[in-house]
C-alpha cells in the first residue's frame, strides 16, 4: 500500500467518525450550552475558548462544530437550557447515531427531520429541558 492509499482510507475513516453540527433557533448562551456538551463528550474542533458569539443584523445565527465521536464520554446529567434549540447534524449513520445518544444524556432529544443518503444521513434535533 502506497502512502497515497494510506492517507485516503485515512480520510475516508475520518468521515466515518466525524459529524458536522449547526446549532440555530437560540440565543449564544444556549448555543454555548450545547458546545459545552458536545466538548464534554467528543472531541471537537472548537476549543473550550471559542464561545459563539451574537452576530448583528436581521440574519438568522447559526453556530458550527464538528466532533469526533470516536471515543466518547458519559455526559454527566441534565442540562438547563433557556429556550429550545435546533441542531442540524449530518455524518455517517453510525456517528450521528453515537451523537445523538450522548445528547440524550443531557438533554430531551427529539428527531423532528431526516434526509438519509447512500452513506450519510442529516438529522434536524429538537433539544429541550429533561
Amino acid at each position: 500500500m502506497n502512502s497515497t492509499q494510506r492517507q485516503q482510507q485515512s480520510e475516508e475513516g475520518r468521515e466515518d467518525r466525524e459529524v458536522s453540527v449547526v446549532v440555530s433557533g437560540c440565543g449564544k448562551d444556549d448555543a454555548r450550552t450545547v458546545f459545552d456538551v458536545l466538548r464534554a463528550a467528543f472531541a471537537t474542533d472548537r476549543g473550550s475558548t471559542d464561545v459563539p458569539q451574537e452576530v448583528n443584523g436581521k440574519r438568522p445565527t447559526a453556530w458550527v462544530v464538528t466532533v469526533d465521536v470516536t471515543e466518547g464520554r458519559v455526559v454527566s446529567g441534565p442540562v438547563r437550557l433557556g429556550e429550545p434549540v435546533t441542531a442540524d447534524v449530518q455524518g455517517g449513520y453510525w456517528a450521528v447515531d453515537q451523537l445523538r445518544q450522548s445528547l440524550a444524556g443531557a438533554f430531551a432529544v427529539r428527531v423532528v427531520g431526516t434526509v438519509s443518503g447512500d452513506q450519510e444521513e442529516e438529522v434536524r434535533l429538537r433539544l429541550e429541558n429533561k
